[in-house]
């Protein structure tokens, strides 16, 4: 039976020490095949599902969803045949020899110059929350870190003399990521004020009146400061697209940006560096001379 199956496999998750999302991702993927065999009246047996029962799925998320989802899904539930087959259940996955979906090349645009400086502007003046979001959004320029890895944040993971933040990444990965002299001097106002906020002692780095400023509370910060910015469509990864560029438009390696992003694979520094190639490239010709002894 495959859906106490899919309890067996979160129990798993969670003692090789997955993260919670990882976690949530996974079995959510198993659950909804489940789902999709129930109301086709399919196989509910782990032995007698098939490679076409998969495919079957794989084509009804495309129809629901893009095609970047539909290939989480995909390698989600791989996942879970694949603990399926490691429990010996079955003897071969129906997944096997299958291939996700192919996912479109597009990019995430990245956030213009001058509307990094609007953002910056509307949240000048004194305050807490002015000090909070304009150190927020500088540590986003700085870093380019993943949403979940700056609400992660606690005070001993910023180090204000040596310009770094200790950040936790996929598969619990931890990693010191520099920032600048700007960054850390607002981070340095924001800190002073953090150490009046009545719920300094919970050791949350980032506090919202309620206390630890989460992923949907940092994502509400930035919705609030773009639109009285005039910046359309900002969300935490823009940041991330961004930082990319800057750094490789700054004559950066893609070795170096592979080690400060956490990326385990060049081929995220290629895709994180495609949202703005092209305007790089009319940079560097630009700056070479191709004729000039003709």
């Amino acid at each position: 039976d495959l859906t106490p199956l899919v309890r067996s496999f979160e129990r798993s998750l969670r003692a090789r020490k997955r993260s919670p999302k990882t976690i949530t991702a996974y079995t959510d993927a198993a659950a909804l095949f489940i789902a999709h065999q129930a109301e086709g009246d399919r196989a509910l047996v782990a032995a007698e599902v098939t490679r076409g029962n998969v495919e079957d799925f794989i084509i009804d998320q495309l129809g629901l969803w893009s095609p970047s989802t539909a290939a989480t899904r995909y390698r989600c539930l791989a996942q879970f045949w694949r603990f399926v087959v490691e429990e010996g259940e079955v003897d071969v996955s129906p997944m096997v020899n299958m291939s996700p979906p192919t996912i479109p090349e597009s990019t995430v645009p990245v956030i213009p110059t001058d509307d990094l400086r609007r953002l910056l502007k509307v949240c000048e003046g004194p305050g807490f929350e002015n000090r909070r979001d304009l150190a927020l959004i500088r540590l986003f320029i700085a870093t380019g870190v993943r949403l979940g890895e700056m609400s992660g944040l606690r005070v001993g993971d910023v180090n204000l003399d040596g310009n770094a933040v200790l950040v936790v990444g996929k598969g619990q990965r931890s990693r010191w990521v520099p920032f600048g002299d700007r960054a850390a001097l607002a981070l340095d106002r924001y800190d002073r004020e953090r150490r009046r906020h009545p719920r300094e002692g919970s050791g949350w780095w980032w506090l919202s009146p309620r206390g630890h400023l989460t992923d949907s509370g940092i994502a509400q910060v930035l919705r609030r400061r773009a639109r009285a910015a005039g910046v359309p469509d900002l969300h935490p990864h823009r940041f991330r697209h961004t930082l990319a560029h800057r750094w490789l438009a700054a004559g950066g390696t893609e070795g170096d940006l592979q080690e400060l992003a956490g990326w385990r694979s060049a081929q995220m520094v290629a895709r994180y560096g495609a949202s703005a190639r092209s305007e790089r490239a009319r940079s560097a010709y630009r700056r070479i001379d191709v004729e000039g002894d003709l």
